[in-house]
């Protein structure tokens, strides 16, 4: 136990110097400013180039999203995720090691690859992985009541990419934790895999009109994402559209539908709204309440007439 205390203590103190050190010195690794950089660029566009030009450039529930984009990324792990996540980590290796005498996860080392087949490997894996994950947060019940908190938004901006409950982050990681640990990556090469993938979230999210041609079969896009929260689904459907970064998943699975021009669509849930608007009442809204769930969400079985 004076181990995994030793674990907790060194967490909170060592996030507490990465996160002072971050907000101090600026450098170009540094992921507190690209964070800030991406989304003014993003944000820019939405300003000078906007889809929907009847939405005002400070849009329903802006700076509520911009709070959570800090908080999930970074107050959050101060708050408690590094230090808990830290200790899981540990728990499962111990678990690991003295059940099953497994001492390194590491079954694919890429060390050897070249750099870029590395990014193209992690990238293509936690992606995969997030859409699976993210089609579980739509036909799960108790996993819905938490990504409610992410369609909830009314109005898109590019904010609203990082609207979502802190418990979304350990379920992501937690699925995601053993088939990346069993590949050889650096922290580096996470760094460069995130900066693209948040890029690319907050470009599906924002209010932006973006062409991809042919490739909108590989990449998501704002006009491919607007319908992932539409308020209207095909009937019998727990959601469509569940790329992350990639569009290609939903178009292999059959989970792709873009039926018209989504611009003008409405967005949310049935009776959206009625959900709460503030960040305390949505935090603690899914454990809680059980109003609020769709009828067609109560059961991911369930058949709909």
């Amino acid at each position: 136990m004076e181990t995994y205390w030793h674990i907790i203590q060194s967490s909170y103190q060592g996030y507490f110097r990465y996160l002072s050190h971050e907000i101090l010195n600026p450098h170009w690794g540094n992921y507190f400013y690209w964070l800030i950089g991406i989304s003014l660029v993003v944000y820019s566009l939405e300003i000078l180039f906007p889809w929907r030009k009847y939405q005002a450039r400070i849009r329903e529930d802006f700076w509520l999203d911009a709070f959570y984009m800090f908080f999930n990324f970074f107050l959050f792990s101060l708050v408690g995720y590094a230090a808990v996540s830290d200790v899981a980590v540990k728990a499962f290796n111990d678990f690991l090691g003295n059940a099953f005498g497994i001492r390194n996860l590491v079954a694919l080392n890429v060390a050897s690859w070249p750099h870029w087949t590395q990014l193209l490997l992690l990238f293509l894996v936690r992606d995969f992985i997030q859409w699976n994950v993210h089609r579980l947060l739509h036909r799960v019940p108790w996993l819905w009541k938490f990504h409610m908190v992410h369609h909830s938004v009314r109005e898109m901006g590019f904010a609203a990419h990082l609207r979502y409950h802190f418990m979304e982050t350990i379920v992501y990681r937690s699925f995601e934790y053993i088939p990346l640990a069993m590949i050889g990556f650096g922290i580096q090469d996470f760094l460069l895999v995130h900066l693209f993938t948040i890029t690319i979230g907050h470009l599906n999210h924002a209010n932006f009109y973006l062409p991809l041609g042919p490739l909108k079969y590989i990449l998501n896009s704002p006009q491919m994402h607007i319908w992932h929260h539409s308020k209207e689904l095909p009937e019998g459907s727990h959601g469509v559209n569940y790329g992350i970064t990639l569009s290609v998943w939903d178009y292999l699975w059959g989970s792709a539908w873009i039926p018209k021009d989504g611009r003008d669509i409405e967005l949310g849930f049935e009776q959206v709204e009625q959900y709460p608007h503030g960040f305390f009442q949505q935090v603690v809204e899914p454990f809680v309440h059980e109003g609020h769930l769709p009828e067609k969400y109560e059961d991911p079985n369930k058949q709909t007439s």
